[in-house]
């Protein structure tokens, strides 16, 4: 469950290393985040779960997560994540359930992203918007790839076994 979220005002060479926001000028940032806001989930706790609906991204400032999904009763590994990674973009994106369970395995701090965020972004700053929606999109086509590749791997490897 989330918690209330918080204002940010955070450091633009901290955030400009991250990818999500490598691209944005000191103005564009500082429009994100009087948009944004940060909320703080300790170690331990789940942050999201597959299922839920999901009303924005999670963008790591701090700590580590753990993404896992539920396969014929047992739970499966797909990632772990940290500062500067992101989750929660393909609810924002497709408006549908969250995929994934993702729980805090150190004490972090999340700057939270919405859709109503990144319209008036992209309002006010068109160019800062685009450059966010761009790296979400590479990020989605970059695990799409690496899904596929897997996929691939385990049908050569089925063929083979035969």
């Amino acid at each position: 469950m989330e918690k209330s979220p918080t204002r940010i005002h955070c450091d633009d060479k901290l955030l400009t290393k991250f990818q999500l926001f490598a691209e944005l000028n000191h103005e564009e940032l500082e429009t994100l985040l009087t948009q944004s806001s940060t909320v703080c989930h300790p170690a331990g706790e789940r942050i999201l779960s597959a299922g839920e609906s999901g009303h924005c991204m999670f963008v790591i400032l701090r700590g580590t997560v753990s993404v896992t999904a539920q396969h014929e009763g047992r739970t499966v590994d797909l990632a772990t994540l940290t500062a500067g990674d992101f989750f929660g973009e393909v609810s924002l994106v497709d408006d549908g359930p969250r995929s994934a369970d993702v729980t805090a395995t150190s004490d972090c701090e999340f700057l939270c992203i919405t859709r109503m965020t990144l319209g008036i972004l992209a309002g006010l700053q068109p160019g800062a918007a685009i450059h966010i929606l761009a790296a979400i999109g590479r990020c989605l086509v970059a695990r799409l790839r690496a899904g596929n590749q897997k996929y691939m791997d385990l049908i050569l490897l089925g063929r083979q076994s035969s």
